[in-house]
């Protein structure tokens, strides 16, 4: 697990420092994204502007809709190799965390009232079930791994994993295995465009590594996004410091220029064959 071989960062818990921190750590620079005025400092979904939220969203409806229906032979003929080639179904289901516009982390907001009031409060919560970061959403996918691939429980994927199926790894190199969350950006629970969703059983403990992760869910989970293109996939503590630096840095550029350069540069991506 990441906490047992990581050192934690002592860094400052503001977006700027986030920001900064790309700058400093030599990450690779994004010279294509065009940069917007820095204030006031952008914190969620809510410090776009109404214009760009609509019109984001239109595009995701309108162009997830026609990928479903131009890209459906495509789809069908991927679920039936997945069927033929490995034993188990071709949609892969996982629950991940989603859009997060609450202000600040209410375990830490705990640690501030008296303590009758926190125990009132520690009831009705667990009442509730427990704290979720986000909001909850199924996130589907074509199939990459062999049926059983968590029967150990939940982790993280690594370069060569032998998880992964000969014709998984085909799907990943090309982006192929993300097709069916076109579902999910149609049904308004991620954008073509924005951070990508982690699972929920791994957020506690990146975002106790990793100075204002939370922040990244300040906007809609993305089929695609800066740190998809530039960083790729994830496996270990530092590509999801890179990953969290790219994700702010989207958040105070966002706009509707920025996503169609950011859904340009993922086709070469795609076309290429370039990821995991």
């Amino acid at each position: 697990m990441i906490c047992a071989t990581a050192e934690r960062t002592s860094r400052p818990g503001r977006l700027c420092d986030i920001v900064d921190y790309a700058a400093q750590e030599d990450l690779p620079s994004v010279p294509w994204l065009r940069r917007l005025p820095q204030e006031p400092v952008r914190r969620d979904a809510r410090s776009l502007s109404r214009s760009t939220r609509i019109t984001k969203r239109v595009m995701d409806v309108v162009l997830s809709l026609v990928a479903l229906i131009v890209l459906a032979p495509v789809m069908l003929l991927i679920a039936m190799l997945v069927k033929v080639t490995s034993p188990g179904g071709a949609i892969f289901q996982q629950t991940r965390v989603g859009l997060n516009l609450r202000r600040g982390d209410r375990r830490q907001a705990d640690s501030h009232v008296p303590w009758e009031a926190h125990e009132r409060r520690t009831q009705r919560r667990d009442r509730r079930g427990h704290f979720t970061y986000g909001r909850h959403f199924t996130l589907y996918k074509f199939r990459t791994m062999r049926n059983d691939a968590e029967r150990d429980g939940a982790q993280f994927a690594v370069e060569g994993d032998a998880r992964v199926t000969p014709l998984g790894r085909f799907l990943r190199r090309t982006r192929l295995d993300e097709l069916p969350q076109l579902w999910n950006v149609l049904r308004g629970e991620m954008s073509l465009v924005g951070p990508r969703p982690e699972r929920p059983e791994f957020i506690e403990e990146l975002s106790e590594q990793i100075p204002d992760y939370l922040q990244r869910l300040g906007l809609k989970p993305g089929l695609t996004g800066v740190a998809q293109v530039v960083n790729g996939y994830d496996n270990n503590l530092e590509s999801f410091r890179r990953k969290v630096a790219f994700d702010l840095l989207y958040l105070r550029n966002c706009s509707v220029f920025n996503d169609l350069r950011i859904m340009a540069r993922t086709f070469r991506v795609v076309c290429s064959g370039q990821g995991l």
